[in-house]
This record gives structure tokens, C-alpha cells and sequence, in this order.
């Protein structure tokens, strides 16, 4: 877990360090996996009904329609409702499907999570691409890259 977080409330400090963690583990855009964790905001043990019968589950509010894959790896809904880390492994996994499977551009793919069907992905879309944004910029302040020059000279630096 990341240590401190000063500028992310308590309560969402185990959300970004579980994010950072799954989007490394399954090679996935962290800015993308703290998109859908920040607007799917679910909590552990939640339930939400959706009108085609299926259900959304915990911290990430994981379809149950999923399950049914994943079953065969002894993966159950409490598993998905279960407070930590692992529901985000479980997204994680997913937004990797989508991103690597499916067609249209990247937000369309990682909007897959919540639907395929055009227009809720659209919404859903847009509010993740200015969600993903604000995400990218919080990882910019915290976590910068830099460039690493290798110097190929046999003798070291000239």
C-alpha cells in the first residue's frame, strides 16, 4: 500500500492504492482504472439491481453478468463485494479485455465496462475521459516519469 496520500481523503486511499496496483499487475492505464473506480464509487458488499436482471458489485461495481466466466476459477460475487484490493485486480482484468478485444478508440473500449450499448457507453465515455483526465494530472504530480539517457560510450561518460 502507498504510504500517504496527503491530498486523497482516508477513505479513498485504499481505492487509488489498489488502482495503482492492479493497473500495474494487468498493464493497464492507471489513469483509466482510477477513472472507473472513482465513477463507478461503489462500496464493499453493495448490490445495485440493474433493469436486465443482472446486478453491480461492490467497490467497483462489477456486473454479475461477468461471473459466469469467471466461475470456473472458483471467482464468486463475494469475491467481487469483498472490501481490499482484489475487486480492482477483478476490473482490471476486465477494462485489459476490453481495451485489447474490443473495437473504437480507447475510451469507447475502457467504457465497455459499463455498457456496449452506444448511447449509455457515450455517457459514460465522456464522464470517464474528464474523470481520467483530472487522474492523470494527480499522477503527474505524484508520480513523475523521467526521460534516462544510457550513455553507450565503452568508457563511460566523455
Amino acid at each position: 500500500m502507498i504510504e500517504a496520500l496527503p491530498d486523497i481523503p482516508p477513505e479513498r486511499q485504499e481505492m487509488v492504492s489498489c488502482a495503482l496496483g492492479a493497473a500495474l499487475a494487468y498493464d493497464v492505464p492507471a489513469n483509466i482504472l482510477l477513472a472507473v473506480a472513482d465513477k463507478e464509487a461503489g462500496k464493499p458488499g453493495q448490490w445495485v439491481r440493474n433493469a436486465n436482471g443482472s446486478y453491480d458489485v461492490g467497490t467497483l461495481q462489477f456486473n454479475t453478468s461477468y461471473l459466469g466466466d469467471l466461475s470456473r476459477y472458483g471467482i464468486s460475487a463475494a469475491d467481487v463485494a469483498a472490501p481490499g484490493c482484489y475487486p480492482f485486480l477483478l476490473a482490471a482484468w476486465r477494462i485489459r479485455g476490453h481495451l485489447r478485444n474490443d473495437t473504437g478508440d480507447v475510451w469507447t473500449r475502457a467504457a465497455n465496462y459499463h455498457s456496449r450499448t452506444p448511447r449509455y457507453n457515450a455517457v459514460y465515455r465522456s464522464d470517464l475521459m474528464r474523470r481520467a483526465s483530472r487522474w492523470t494530472t494527480w499522477l503527474d504530480d505524484h508520480f513523475p516519469t523521467h526521460d534516462a539517457v544510457v550513455d553507450t560510450h565503452p568508457y563511460g561518460t566523455r
